[in-house]
């Protein structure tokens, strides 16, 4: 197994991108700390998984929240070697000067201040270990923006730009950062990304521009974390890695 005996945290776990995550994680011989601002969520997936998983409701754009959930997992599994920032959300695909000041707040805090949060709680644990994993789930948006969403598009380059640089910070430490860059998918928030009913039509106008001609599912964002999370990436950090099926070539 890739990830014996790893203890990992994944935001955003309760589904899509995060439960693939999760579940290919534990499958792999991880102890999981399922976290997600949906309980009832979490409890799910973590039930399911069975044993080796927790779940633990946390709102990730509340630092005293971060804090306590990181806290949790260090004291149910004794320590936390893998972080996975998966958690995001988007405005709807419109004009920019459409969306509220509120929605610009919650996509920054979800998407961007939720990291910071993440690492003020996890980095002393991992350094304390001398060693440690994070994983930034970042965007194809952050490398090649689509229209009608801008302000979506800036907290995934925030993301994208910010792993690296964390990876240069960290790699005296014995931490890798590395981020994950999606193409649009197959998840809670496609209707959000296309602006309109996800139907055939709309999907075709997505489509046309992924050169393999699919969006991403949440198992090749897991199969993704799962390479990164490993010993095989042991020389690997500051990649921002697109899994998008040619869509940013």
């Amino acid at each position: 197994m890739r990830l014996q005996d790893r203890t990992a945290l994944v935001t955003g776990a309760a589904s899509g991108f995060g439960e693939a995550i999760a579940r290919t994680f534990a499958r792999e011989g991880a102890r999981v700390a399922v976290l997600d601002l949906n309980g009832d969520g979490a409890e799910r997936v973590a039930g399911e998984i069975g044993e080796r998983a927790i779940a633990i409701a946390c709102d990730v754009t509340s630092g005293p929240a971060v804090a306590a959930a990181v806290e949790r997992c260090r004291a149910a599994f004794g320590s936390l070697g893998i972080v996975v920032n998966n958690a995001g959300w988007s405005h709807r695909n419109q004009p920019m000067l459409e969306v509220d000041e509120a929605s610009y707040d919650k996509v920054f805090a979800v998407n961007v201040k939720s990291i910071y949060h993440m690492a003020q709680a996890a980095l002393p644990v991992m350094r304390a270990q001398g060693h440690g994993v994070i994983l930034n789930v970042g965007s194809t948006a952050g490398i090649s923006p689509r229209a009608g969403l801008s302000w979506y598009n800036a907290t995934k380059g925030a993301v994208n730009t910010l792993s690296r640089s964390m990876a240069v910070e960290l790699a005296g430490e014995n931490i890798r950062v590395n981020c994950i860059a999606p193409v649009i998918g197959e998840t809670a928030l496609l209707e959000t990304f296309m602006g309109a009913p996800d139907t055939p039509e709309n999907r075709a106008k997505f489509l046309a521009t992924i050169p393999i001609g699919r969006m991403s599912k949440p198992q090749d964002i897991a199969n993704a974390a799962l390479y990164l999370a490993s010993d095989e990436a042991s020389l690997v950090t500051g990649v921002v890695l697109p899994v998008d099926g040619g869509r940013t070539v």
